[in-house]
C-alpha cells in the first residue's frame, strides 16, 4: 500500500532566507520544529517530502525525510513550494506570520486543493495582527493587556502618541510589531527619557513604513499554553481547544541595548494541573470556532495571580519541541486526529518535563572546516540525543549556537542532565557563552 505522502515546510530552513543571511536564532528553532515533527509524523506512516536551504542542506543526515529539494541562492522558493505541494496529498507549513507569510503560504496549498494539517486560514487571520488578537479577546470578555496602533506621521512613529499613552497608562509600556513573531523586536520602556533616548539613538532598530502596536507592560510569568482544537466527527462542529501543556518561557525583553529575545522554556510549568483547572474555566468562555488543529496562546500570569492574555500564535511554536518529549502521546497523530475529525480518546497524560533551550556557544580552537563541521555533529549527536539542533555556525566565524529538549521524570533531573551536556561540550572546545 502507498504511504500517505506529506508536504512540512519550515520556512527559515526550507529557503525563506535563501537570498539574504539567515537570522541565526530563528534558524536553531525554525530548524528544531521541523526535525521534530518530521520525525512524528513519520513515526505515523507518512513519507516526508520538504525543501532545505542550501547552506544548511547537509542536515538532511539527521532530518527523517525521504525527499527533499535543496533551495539555492539563485532559486525562488516559492516554485520549488508549489511543486512539492502538488506531489503530497497533505501539507504542514511553519512559516512567521510577518508580512502574511503563513497566510499566504497556506492559502497556496488550499488552491491546490490539499488537506492542510496546519492551522486554518480563520485562525492564521485573527493571529497574525496583534490589533486582530486583541479585538478577540475583548469580545470574548477576556483579560488582555490595553492595545494600540501606533499611527505613522511621515511613515515613523507618533512618538507624541506614544508618549501620549504611557502617560495615561501610568505604568510601563512596551512597543513590538503588529504582525511580530514571538519576542521579534519587543521594546520595553519605563520612563519618558527611555521612550525619547530610544526614538533618538536607536531609531534604527523600527522598520520604516511597519505597523507597530503599544501595548501596556503586565509584570508576571511568561506562559504559553499548547492547544488542539478538535472537530466532533458527527456534527463538525468545533469543541473546546485540549490543554495538551502549559510551558513557561524563558524571555528577556529588558535588555539595555533593546534586544528582546526568546530563549526556551520548560514543560509543564509548575503548578500545572492547578493552572490547567483555572485555564480550562477561562477558556470555555471563548468562542474558538475560528481556529482548527494545534496552535499556541502567549499569556501572562501577573504578581497578582491573574492571567492575561497576550497573543495567539496560529501555527507550531518553538514549545511543541518540549511538549513532545512530555506527553505520552505522538502530538503528530492529534493533530492529524483534529484535522480529520477522527475521533478517539483525548487523554493526554503529561509523563515527563522537558527543559528546552537554545544555547550560544564559541568553539575555542581554529576555524572548523565544512568536512569538520559534519563529522563533529554527528559525533555530538550520538553523545547528546537531546541535541535537536546540533551546533551550527552559518558565518565563517567561531560563533555557534544550538537547541536543547530534555527529557526526565522531574525538573531538577533536567536541570542536572543540561549541566552534564554543557561539560561534553566543553570536552569538544565549545565554550558556552548563554
Amino acid at each position: 500500500m502507498m504511504k500517505k505522502r506529506i508536504f512540512i515546510f519550515e520556512f527559515v530552513s526550507g529557503g525563506g532566507f535563501n537570498k539574504v543571511n539567515i537570522p541565526i536564532s530563528l534558524f536553531c528553532e525554525g530548524f528544531g520544529m521541523l526535525r521534530s515533527i518530521t520525525q512524528d509524523f513519520k513515526l505515523i506512516g507518512f513519507e516526508i517530502y520538504t525543501l532545505l536551504d542550501y547552506r544548511i542542506h547537509h542536515l538532511s543526515r539527521i532530518l527523517t525525510v525521504d525527499n527533499f529539494i535543496k533551495i539555492k541562492r539563485k532559486d525562488n522558493y516559492l516554485e520549488q513550494f508549489k511543486i512539492l505541494v502538488k506531489e503530497c496529498e497533505y501539507a504542514f507549513i511553519i512559516a512567521p506570520e510577518t508580512n502574511n507569510i503563513l497566510f499566504k503560504l497556506t492559502k497556496i496549498v488550499q488552491n491546490y486543493n490539499k488537506i492542510v494539517l496546519s492551522t486554518n486560514l480563520e485562525g492564521i487571520k485573527i493571529g497574525t495582527s496583534k490589533i486582530n488578537t486583541y479585538k478577540f479577546f475583548l469580545k470574548n470578555k477576556i483579560l488582555t493587556p490595553k492595545t494600540f496602533l501606533i499611527p505613522l506621521k511621515k511613515n515613523n512613529l507618533d512618538i507624541e502618541f506614544i508618549i501620549q499613552k504611557f502617560y495615561k497608562l501610568e505604568q510601563p509600556i512596551i512597543i513590538k510589531p503588529e504582525d511580530g513573531v514571538g519576542a521579534e523586536s519587543i521594546y520595553y520602556f519605563e520612563t519618558k527619557k527611555q521612550i525619547e533616548n530610544f526614538f533618538k539613538h536607536f531609531k534604527y532598530k523600527i522598520e520604516a513604513g511597519r505597523n507597530y502596536v503599544l501595548q501596556e507592560f503586565i509584570d508576571g510569568r511568561d506562559l504559553s499554553i499548547s492547544l488542539i482544537n478538535t472537530t466532533n466527527s458527527l456534527n463538525l462542529e468545533t469543541e473546546r481547544p485540549y490543554i495538551l501543556s502549559i510551558n513557561s518561557q524563558y524571555i528577556n525583553i529588558k535588555s539595555s541595548n533593546y534586544k528582546s529575545e526568546y530563549l526556551g522554556g520548560i514543560t509543564p510549568t509548575e503548578n500545572h494541573q492547578k493552572e490547567s483547572l483555572e485555564l480550562i474555566k477561562i477558556l470555555d468562555k471563548i468562542d474558538f470556532s475560528q481556529f482548527s488543529g494545534y496552535f499556541g496562546i502567549d499569556l501572562i500570569k501577573s504578581t497578582n495571580s491573574r492571567f492575561y492574555f497576550i497573543e495567539i500564535n496560529p501555527r507550531l511554536t518553538t514549545s511543541y519541541i518540549g511538549l513532545r518529549n512530555a506527553i505520552d502521546r505522538n502530538p503528530a497523530e492529534l493533530i492529524l486526529d483534529s484535522k480529520l475529525a477522527i475521533t478517539r480518546t483525548k487523554s493526554v497524560k503529561l509523563q515527563y518535563y522537558s527543559l528546552f533551550i537554545r544555547i550560544e556557544l564559541v568553539y575555542l580552537k581554529s576555524k572548523l572546516k565544512n568536512k569538520r563541521k559534519v563529522e563533529l555533529i554527528h559525533k555530538l549527536i550520538n553523545l547528546i540525543p537531546e541535541l535537536v539542533t546540533p551546533p551550527i555556525s552559518l558565518s565563517k566565524s567561531n560563533q555557534f549556537t544550538c537547541f536543547i529538549a530534555t527529557k526526565t521524570e522531574d525538573l531538577d533531573s533536567s536541570k542536572e542532565r543540561l549541566q552534564e551536556i554543557y561539560k561534553i561540550l566543553e570536552e569538544f572546545n565549545f565554550n558556552i557563552v548563554r
